[in-house]
């Protein structure tokens, strides 16, 4: 059978696979992306919302470096909020109610659009292989489509259940099958495969609630893109609404426990701790009277509403109950029931720093499949997936976010060096440099990155450059202007004085009619001059261990003095730097300094520049 050619394969068309296919697209690569249903391409198939802590400085790197989910988000938003604003901008985050239509068709439309990419409805069976490098995809009907690289996203498709009370079947979402035959295929490859589960809540008619009996929750008077390439959000915000479980919904639910698949030992698998299902939290918080509700529109017409905060695989009779009981949703229509869903993963310890699996080269996984949860930690995933099965078949360098650089740097870091038991989700709390990881300065931690690798166009770079300008001149006018013996800048670190609270409460910066992103980069600036100089610091500290890359073929049982402990761990994982290897569980700074003693004495391949998992 006649194979067609691409450069890069990929496989899904989630949130991490859009991403993946439009940066390799991006980059010149004739690039397949192989969808079972053309029409769930970007599907939101969760909480139609995009950012959130954590996430959504994740959506603003992505949007940095080039990618689509800001400007999709933008395009799409009905609610927008920003996250912790009474908080330092260390823990901001933006966080935007969408239309999960709309959202959907502009990344269809961008991925229709662009030059090097195919679309193509198969569902992929098989990854094809040759001297241990993949080659190709088969699809369930006997389709062969040959490439030097495949990109796996599969979100929750692979070996799908579906649970709702004692009724399963198989499925990777509501109404669409599951991905068995791949899921065999990487076992037969040599890939560890383990299970785990997430869960959704209700749909409801949003013409059915009550909301004179819930609380409003209206977005920001001043809503703040996501985009750095649009200014402001004009379009009307739609609010979401809050209500609450009771003690009548805990003792319904404690009481029909015998039915909940997460208490039969029906579901095996571990969900995700920071986003529990309702029978979770009423026995993990049994002292608690109720637990709140967020009531999100999941269209600009609130045709229907995501019940946050609910999710659960009991069966439909005690989801009818539950919602008669619940202020504001007593005579609610359900649209579509809660459900819990099995899949599928392939740990994240079995990939390289590129996200190209150890084992087998051109093989990249992205998304769900490494255990992750999540649309932004899906779609970052992809990006830098495309990114650098582009760069493997280029033979350009790899590329890789140090933790000092971005969100996505940590994630994928603690993706390799952690074991994953539960599905992974980003916090503020998880980055060490967060000061400097905050969601208003991405673009100038990765915009240059984007630039250098191509994904950055001109019209992007040139708004960039014109930010940077004017921050570094509003900075210079600051330090430079003094008012009664001293700078402005050191009067805007008074906190009792009007600039500490708005710099254009000085009538010439007023005048110079700046915009707010860039009076607001001064003031961080500023503000936290003191602490981000001591944080560059500590960055500079870690870097002298990241930069030291470790011999693939070091033996660590042949360490003198180096701990069992240690050298079991060490062989399992096999990190890449010496910075990974002091973040691996059980591992301690003496034994850091036990490798580092051994390499220098056995004047080992040591590399401070090279990239010690390039192939």
């Amino acid at each position: 059978m006649s194979q067609k050619k691409y450069d890069i394969i990929v496989v899904g068309g989630g949130h991490a696979g859009a991403e993946a296919a439009w940066a390799a697209s991006r980059l010149g690569a004739q690039t397949l992306l192989l969808t079972m249903r053309r029409d769930t391409i970007a599907k939101m198939s969760c909480n139609p919302a995009i950012g959130g802590l954590a996430k959504g400085q994740i959506v603003r790197e992505i949007d940095a470096m080039g990618g689509l989910m800001g400007l999709a988000t933008d395009a799409a938003g009905i609610q927008f909020r920003l996250l912790n604003r009474s908080k330092g901008p260390a823990v901001q985050s933006p966080r935007a109610q969408t239309d999960k239509y709309q959202y959907a068709a502009y990344i269809r439309q961008q991925l229709e659009s662009t030059d090097n990419l195919t679309l193509a409805e198969h569902t992929a069976a098989e990854v094809l292989t040759r001297n241990g490098a993949v080659c190709g995809v088969r699809c369930e009907d006997g389709t062969e489509f040959a490439a030097s690289a495949v990109i796996l996203t599969t979100g929750t498709f692979l070996r799908g259940v579906m649970h709702m009370g004692r009724e399963q079947w198989p499925g990777g979402r509501l109404g669409e099958p599951a991905g068995n035959a791949l899921s065999d295929c990487l076992r037969r490859l040599g890939l560890m495969v383990k299970r785990l589960k997430t869960g959704t809540p209700v749909r409801l008619d949003g013409a059915t609630l009550d909301y004179d009996k819930t609380d409003i929750q209206p977005g920001d008077a001043d809503p703040q893109p996501f985009s750095f390439m649009n200014d402001r959000i004009d379009r009307p915000q739609v609010p979401c609404w809050i209500t609450w479980t009771n003690p009548a919904i805990h003792d319904l639910l404690r009481a029909n426990l015998h039915l909940a698949p997460m208490y039969t030992g029906q579901i095996q698998s571990v969900g995700p701790r920071y986003c529990p299902s309702i029978e979770t939290k009423i026995m993990r918080f049994a002292d608690k009277t109720r637990h709140q509700v967020f009531l999100e529109p999941e269209d600009q017409n609130v045709t229907t509403i995501y019940c946050n905060g609910i999710s659960t695989s009991y069966p439909k009779e005690i989801q009818d109950q539950m919602l008669r009981l619940m202020e504001g949703t007593q005579r609610a229509r359900i649209v579509h029931y809660a459900y819990a869903i099995e899949y599928d993963y392939c740990p994240a310890t079995q990939l390289k720093p590129n996200l190209e699996t150890r084992t087998l080269a051109g093989l990249f996984l992205a998304g769900q499949i490494n255990g992750t949860s999540g649309y932004e930690e899906a779609a970052g995933q992809g990006l830098l997936a495309g990114v650098n099965a582009v760069h493997k078949l280029a033979g350009k360098e790899p590329l890789v976010l140090g933790r000092d650089q971005a969100y996505l740097g940590v994630l994928v870091d603690d993706l390799l060096t952690r074991e994953i038991d539960e599905p992974y989700r980003m916090f503020t709390s998880r980055a060490e440099y967060r000061l400097t990881l905050r969601s208003d300065n991405a673009d100038a931690r990765l915009a240059p990155i984007g630039r250098q690798i191509g994904l950055v166009d001109e019209s992007r770079w040139q708004r960039f450059c014109a930010k940077q300008q004017a921050i570094e001149q509003l900075q210079s006018y600051l330090k430079q202007t003094r008012i009664g013996g001293k700078s402005l800048w050191e009067w805007i670190k008074q906190p009792t004085h009007p600039l500490s609270e708005d710099l254009t409460n000085n009538d010439n910066i007023a005048k110079m009619g700046l915009p707010r992103e860039v009076i607001q980069a001064a003031a961080i600036a500023c503000k936290y001059e003191g602490y981000l100089a001591r944080q560059d610091k500590q960055i500079a500290a870690f870097r002298n261990l990241e930069h030291i890359k470790l011999p693939v073929d070091l033996d660590y049982h042949r360490i003198p003095h180096l701990r069992f402990e240690a050298r079991e761990k060490l062989a399992a994982f096999r990190p890449f730097t010496l910075g990974q290897a002091s973040r691996l569980g059980g591992i301690t700074p003496a034994d850091i300094t036990i490798i580092q003693i051994h390499l220098k004495k056995t004047k080992s391949r040591l590399s401070y520049e090279s990239t010690a998992y390039e192939t």
